[in-house]
């Protein structure tokens, strides 16, 4: 790296964490320490709360495994996690943003509490600080810190990287709370988006032997196939890592878990100073997210065509050898501190979350039930460090696997499965008891461990992955029902009684205005639209 690309790249991470310090001292804050550190006082704007939803998710474990997985598949079926997200958010937008914000709550596992009971809260407050410290946490600083080594050629060791970059992150989320946390992700979102467009961009223009127009007609006609989004098998016949049969079962199911009840992402419209502020935020980061493809899946596509230019190993080396390849050298060191933004975004957001999970479920509920605001926010901050050290040595051992993503995924499957039936029960039904949600979540979790871990072999190849078992996500589907199914018959012979349906249906005094976005039905049949038309256009051109 020339010492110009080091002199921005220091003065990009600078000014925003100046600018940071200075947006958040001006913010409203809140008398008590508990919302001002996890909710940031309840005081964010729609531009923030979509900001810090966008920079939270799209971070380098989506760059480099999802454009990895593109490469890898030959075939744009990936873009279904970005684009069957927005049907997610607009579901967290209209049924489950209104319910959380009714009763201020701090964390989506309080709302089980009410509707079911504080075991079931503690449960799954568990399965979410498993699924961060086993998954999230570590996946999130091992593709950063593979991103930066790749783009720079660093003769450093990986343990290296990674544990700068766990400290920076940590620091973020220990010391400033959400708040902190939510401002520097909307600042570091706007250089993302500008930096992430430049990249399929300048690929564009480089397969178009200097003109961007002629780089998408070669894009669209040279290997059309390339482009198909309804696709089982690809160009060689290989079964791709999301067939289109999935996108109407499993994949739509963890697109609501993940948008729609993890903590990580739902605190922040959590912390809306309104209702009509809170689906603001998570339509326009709907809106955003149609977006994302051209990012997180273009540049994988480019990749196919310059095969011959790019000098890589495996599939999660794509994308940073396309930024190595097409950035020019002065502005290497501006998208190191963009890249950075987006790795610190994501871990210091879960380290947030889980810190906040701990605190008020686990520190408050049963290690100390008497303890001061104070004492609650400093046993977050103890807890945070305690992840952040387990995270840095977890995370370059996830070298060993094949696909970075895929792992992610499937992963995180073992603990969404049974949560997203039961957040999706507790909203639906008033009649399931809190041992059913209980018998749910163990026979979610053993359902999912067999097809993910021991699975079905010879399968119809309409189910099948390219190894001839189940597809994981259709595993992910049959779980979900199994686990659905038995809560339902429980309920069914079981039900709560008059007296727990009254408690849970008791209306509590809302922390922030309720009135509903009148817009918000006319903007989400809009980005239900633009999504169809989307998938329409890419069959058109790849048939």
């Amino acid at each position: 790296m020339s010492s110009l690309s080091i002199l921005s790249f220091l003065l990009a991470t600078a000014s925003v964490m100046v600018l940071t310090y200075v947006i958040v001292s001006k913010m409203k804050k809140s008398n008590s320490p508990v919302e001002e550190y996890f909710t940031a006082g309840r005081s964010l704007s729609w531009p923030i709360i979509g900001g810090s939803l966008l920079l939270t998710n799209i971070s380098t474990e989506q760059l480099v495994g999802l454009n990895g997985d593109v490469f890898g598949d030959k075939a744009l079926v990936g873009i279904a996690w970005e684009a069957l997200a927005a049907f997610a958010m607009i579901a967290t937008a209209l049924i489950f943003l209104p319910r959380y914000l009714a009763s201020g709550f701090t964390t989506t596992p309080a709302f089980l509490e009410k509707r079911f009971d504080k075991t079931t809260r503690s449960i799954v407050s568990g399965l979410f600080l498993f699924g961060y410290v086993s998954v999230l946490l570590p996946v999130v600083l091992y593709t950063g810190s593979l991103v930066l080594k790749g783009m720079f050629s660093l003769d450093v060791s990986l343990y290296v990287i990674v544990l700068i970059v766990g400290l920076l992150g940590g620091g973020y989320a220990i010391i400033g709370g959400l708040k902190t946390v939510a401002v520097s992700d909307t600042i570091n979102g706007a250089g993302l988006l500008i930096g992430g467009l430049a990249v399929p961009i300048l690929g564009l223009v480089e397969l178009g032997d200097g003109s961007f127009f002629i780089g998408i007609d070669k894009l669209m006609n040279d290997q059309p196939k390339f482009l198909s989004v309804f696709a089982q098998t690809n160009i060689d016949q290989k079964v791709v890592s999301v067939p289109w049969p999935t996108l109407f079962t499993g994949m739509m199911f963890i697109q609501v878990f993940y948008w729609s009840t993890n903590q990580v992402i739902v605190q922040r419209a959590m912390a809306a100073k309104s209702l009509a502020e809170g689906q603001k935020g998570v339509l326009f980061a709907s809106f955003m997210k149609l977006l994302g493809p051209i990012m997180l899946c273009l540049p994988g596509i480019i990749a196919l065509h310059m095969i011959d230019v790019i000098n890589i190993s495996s599939q999660d080396q794509v994308y940073g050898s396309m930024v190595r390849h097409l950035l020019p050298s002065w502005s290497v060191g501006l998208f190191a501190a963009v890249l950075l933004g987006s790795i610190l975004s994501s871990f210091n957001s879960a380290l947030n979350s889980a810190s906040t999970l701990f605190s008020l479920q686990f520190y408050k509920g049963y290690i100390k039930k008497l303890a001061t605001p104070e004492e609650i926010v400093i046993s977050g901050k103890y807890f945070g460090i305690a992840l952040s050290i387990i995270s840095i040595l977890i995370a370059p051992q996830l070298a060993k696997m094949e696909s970075i993503f895929t792992y992610l995924q499937k992963i995180n499957g073992l603990y969404s499965v049974p949560i997203i039936g039961i957040f999706i029960l507790g909203i639906t039904t008033k009649k399931v008891p809190a041992v059913a949600a209980k018998v749910g979540m163990v026979i979610g979790i053993v359902v999912y461990a067999y097809f993910s871990f021991i699975n079905v072999k010879n399968v119809p190849e309409f189910f099948a992955d390219s190894s001839g078992y189940l597809h994981w996500l259709h595993g992910y589907f049959i779980s979900f029902i199994f686990s659905v199914f038995s809560m339902l018959v429980i309920g069914h012979f079981f039900p709560k009684s008059k007296k727990e349906i009254a408690f849970s249906e008791k209306k509590e005094r809302a922390p922030v205005d309720m009135n509903p976005w009148e817009h918000s039905r006319a903007v989400s049949f809009s980005i239900v639209l633009i999504t169809i038309g989307i998938y329409s256009f890419f069959t058109f051109i790849s048939s």
